[in-house]
């Protein structure tokens, strides 16, 4: 809810909270004031030190009127942090954090590090923003730098400034030094990520998130949690945020606490933090030999701190131990800190034991994450105890009890809040978040169904329901919605191409989408936007705030200097010279990615360029297509149609994108040329797009003119291809994800390289497809170059089933899926397949030879119908699951053909919908053709 602030509110606060926190450093030096609450004979302060004796080793603590610094900032500040971390979350304590705050000062004066870098080529010079770089040692170690410095902070507050005011004021201001240092030495929030020793604390107390605090995966806010911010002059804020590190607390800390929860620095800060705090309290027992030591508050006014260093350390059973305190504090604490790593170590793995004994079905993930949250609760209110104890001690009786029921009560609705969450309920959370913005995107009627309630009031299993019942929600508005769930998932870098099946799952069970269909969804993506499944450009939903933000920050310049889109990115560069480097040092952009927004920020140019990428990858897709196409390959047209059919549709695809940017540029020089080129490339599947979709009614006569074959010239294909060029072409085939087509290419190489086909096998031997896998290993185990098809089972069915009118372009599941239950069986000449009368269990498909139907009327034939390979037998029978009125006989010497059991085919039809509306598509065909010939009778 404090999330929702707005930043000059907060700004307010933090310089409040600031101030506040500067005079408490000021009173540590000077406080000639505080100390008459404190005098013995005040007449009503609590503060005032009384007669009784507060034994520290065995003698009575000699005490005087002290400076109440130390007691408000133990007693008080400190407790107040961790109260509002558990129960406000880090998005509150980040935003008036005062130390956060003043490290932010380099950046407000504009004073920080920055690297120069030169462009060898153009010799522009560039100043880039310093970062921590994820790959330096500080950006891997640095959660134990952070918990390193806080175990030297609380052995420092034992030993040298818990009661020593000066010291105190040196070591907060040297702290604060350090801050400003770290906040002009790198950019963003690198103090508070990489170096506060309070950040430890605040990862304990405040994930997976607070009681009060906001979900920033299912927010709708583009500012989200404590994300870095800036005010424009017109009041409205913007995303400062450099990507400082990634995944970032600050933009969503539930994210940063699951990715990181199985990391090995995650047992070593939670179970160390709960042994160090448990005997930094403990340690002023066994020093003073009781508790009245501590509950009193003696220890942050006693006035002889420093000189007690080379005490005795320890006061045990009334018997000094003559350790030096300056020993036995760090010895102390080492040790609890080190019994709670191992015994919180050896509980994780108990449990983890019983739980797989009893078949609870529990990740390692969700047991971690409980035992976390117990950990969480427990050192909560432990600390509690003692924290801020002195202070509580001084309120009458019923208001400890109600201090102390609050917190309990406060601890344990965050229990029952954390404990549930888990990584698969966040990653259905936030994919449902995503798929309910796709719905109001499609402005779908859903008042009927909802009640009086918004998209934005529906639950995770809501939104799912409600597409399902939704009659608009078609599957053209499905394939929409989940594109766009998976074109944003990639631009924030939540999945990559290769995890992107995996992670979707759950969303694709829910929407019914193959995995097929998925990578159609990727094909189109990659075609769109080439850049999103560029392996080599990292994306993160941090580096995508960050370009997003220099990207307003370019539009509203733009705005301010009334420049017109269709010049603007020259014209700025040059006329807001100083402007652009400054939000270039501010946001850290390189060249490659000023490009990229400048091409955002003017769409017409964006637009033509990736036109030009796209006519660019026409000249491989032509080469693939021809070489495979060659004569000393043709014998093998079976599995090549695989690949025929994919390149095809890539070209159709491609085309039908360039296409739609040429329609908005009717007259554009640059147009035109892209027009041209596409004319001289790909004249025979450009004639069949124009054809199509209304091309001719849509594009200007210009470029039409321009898109059609060079006049007088025909389409050649060379036909004198090498092997070795063959081979070339298969090689981008081959780290295509649909598993036919790696298939495909695997049994291709093997007929033209064997030793490069077994080489390639290797690689697959992992795959998770049962074809590729199958393929593979078969690939291993030839002796012989040119194997047949017959060689590979799997392989043979799914290509034989695609090759079929009846299956063609069936979904690569749904194929793998019916060639697993299929069975391939031989007939010889006038041998009969089924006989009329006969039950039709099997789906039949004719894959080599021929055969032909007898029909029969009245015990004669009337009819003979014959069959030839890629045709199927009694599908009308199938699918009404009634006998066979007619006898199926083998008309060649060798009739091969592939049965698919009917229960099988029933299965895939209730699975994939696709598939369903095919069968229903060319059994209507069959039912219309025979409609005919009966009326022509």
């Amino acid at each position: 809810m404090f999330g929702q602030l707005s930043e000059r509110r907060m700004h307010l606060i933090r310089w409040i909270l600031t101030i506040a926190w500067l005079l408490i450093i000021a009173s540590l030096f000077y406080d000639p004031w505080s100390p008459q609450f404190t005098v013995p004979n005040h007449p009503w302060s609590p503060l005032r030190l009384t007669d009784s004796c507060i034994s520290v080793q065995g003698n009575c603590l000699v005490e005087q009127p002290y400076a109440l610094g130390t007691t408000v900032f133990w007693g008080a500040v400190v407790p107040a942090a961790i109260f509002i971390l558990l129960v406000f979350g880090h998005e509150v304590w980040r935003r008036i954090c005062p130390l956060s705050f003043l490290s932010q000062i380099p950046r407000a004066l504009g004073w920080q590090r920055q690297f120069k870098r030169e462009n060898a080529k153009t010799g522009k010079v560039r100043y880039e923003l310093a970062k921590v770089k994820p790959d330096s040692w500080l950006g891997k170690n640095y959660p134990y730098v952070q918990f390193g410095w806080l175990f030297a902070g609380l052995c420092g507050r034992i030993l040298f400034f818990n009661a020593d005011r000066l010291i105190l004021a040196l070591w907060i201001l040297t702290t604060i030094a350090a801050a400003i240092a770290v906040g002009y030495l790198y950019g963003g929030k690198s103090w508070c990520n990489y170096f506060c020793p309070m950040a430890p604390v605040q990862r304990v107390y405040s994930e997976p998130g607070g009681l009060f605090s906001s979900s920033a995966h299912t927010s709708d806010q583009l500012i989200t949690q404590s994300m870095c911010r800036t005010v424009m002059p017109d009041g409205k804020e913007q995303s400062a945020c450099v990507a400082c590190q990634n995944p970032c607390l600050d933009i969503d800390s539930e994210r940063v606490y699951w990715d990181g929860l199985s990391k090995p620095e995650e047992s070593l800060l939670r179970y160390g933090y709960v042994g160090l705090v448990t005997g930094y309290f403990v340690y002023y027992y066994l020093y003073a030999g009781n508790w009245d030591y501590y509950f009193s508050g003696a220890w942050a006014r006693q006035t002889d701190q420093l000189a007690t260093l080379f005490s005795a350390g320890f006061y045990l059973f009334g018997q000094a131990i003559s350790i030096p305190k300056l020993i036995a504090v760090p010895l102390t604490l080492g040790v609890f800190t080190a019994v709670g790593y191992l015994l919180g170590r050896w509980i994780e793995k108990r449990i983890r034991i019983y739980s797989g004994d009893r078949h609870l079905n529990l990740s390692r993930e969700v047991i971690r994450h409980r035992i976390f949250t117990i950990c969480t609760f427990t050192i909560f209110n432990f600390f509690f105890i003692f924290g801020g104890r002195p202070l509580v001690a001084l309120m009458p009786l019923w208001g400890q009890y109600i201090y102390d029921l609050g917190l309990v009560l406060l601890s344990t609705l965050w229990v029952y809040k954390t404990w549930q969450r888990s990584p698969d309920l966040y990653s259905r959370e936030n994919l449902a978040s995503r798929f309910r913005k796709q719905l109001e995107k499609l402005q779908l009627n859903v008042s009927q169904f909802l009640e009086g309630r918004s998209l934005s009031d529906l639950n995770t299993h809501e939104v799912y329901i409600l597409a399902k019942v939704l009659p608009s929600f078609t599957r053209e508005k499905r394939h929409t919605a989940y594109k766009g769930v998976v074109r944003e998932a990639l631009e924030e870098g939540y999945v990559d191409s290769s995890s992107s099946l995996e992670v979707l799952q759950q969303l694709r069970q829910e929407l019914g989408i193959t995995d097929d269909e998925h990578r159609e969804v990727l094909e189109e993506l990659g075609i769109e936007d080439p850049q999103l499944l560029n392996p080599d450009h990292k994306r993160s939903l941090e580096n995508q705030i960050r370009l997003t933000g220099y990207r307003k920050s370019m539009e509203r310049l733009m705005l301010l200097q009334k420049q017109q889109f269709d010049n603007s990115s020259d014209t700025l560069l040059e006329q807001n010279s100083a402007q652009v480097r400054a939000l270039r040092r501010q946001y850290a952009i390189n060249p490659q990615e000023e490009a990229w927004i400048l091409d955002g920020i003017s769409p017409e140019t964006g637009n033509l360029r990736r036109a030009e990428f796209l006519v660019a990858q026409l000249p491989s897709l032509i080469f693939c297509y021809r070489a495979l196409h060659q004569p000393i390959i043709q014998e093998h047209q079976t599995v090549l149609r695989l690949l025929w059919d994919s390149i095809t549709h890539k070209k159709e695809l491609i085309i039908r994108t360039i296409l739609g940017t040429l329609e908005t540029f009717p007259n554009d020089a640059n147009a035109i040329a892209i027009a041209q080129q596409l004319g001289q490339l790909a004249p025979a599947v450009l004639v069949e797009a124009l054809e199509s979709e209304n091309w001719s009614d849509r594009l200007s006569l210009e470029i039409l003119q321009c898109l059609h074959p060079s006049q007088g010239q025909a389409t050649v294909c060379q036909i004198d291809y090498s092997i070795e060029e063959i081979l070339r072409s298969l090689e981008p085939l081959l780290d295509d994800q649909n598993p036919l087509m790696q298939a495909a290419c695997l049994y291709i190489t093997a007929q033209l390289n064997l030793e490069k086909s077994k080489a390639i096998a290797r690689n697959y031997s992992l795959q998770t497809s049962s074809l590729v896998q199958e393929t593979a290993k078969i690939v291993l185990s030839l002796s012989e170059s040119s194997p047949p098809l017959t060689a590979f089972p799997m392989l043979e069915k799914v290509a034989h089933l695609f090759n079929s009118d009846f299956f063609h372009r069936m979904h690569g599941e749904t194929l793998v899926g019916l060639a697993d239950r299929a069975e391939v069986r031989a007939f010889t000449t006038n041998e009969v397949i089924t006989e009329a009368g006969d039950t039709c269990r099997e789906l039949l498909l004719v894959i080599t030879g021929s055969a032909k139907i007898n029909f029969y009327s009245q015990g004669e034939v009337v009819r003979v119908e014959h069959l030839k390979s890629g045709q199927t037998l009694d599908e009308l029978e199938v699918l009404a699951h009634s006998d066979s009125q007619n006898t199926i006989i083998a008309d060649s010497e060798v009739t091969r053909i592939l049965a698919v059991p009917v229960d099988a085919f029933d299965a895939f039809l209730d699975r994939d919908r696709d598939f369903a509306r095919r069968v229903l598509e060319l059994e209507s065909r069959q039912l219309q053709k025979f409609m005919r010939s009966f009326q022509s009778i």
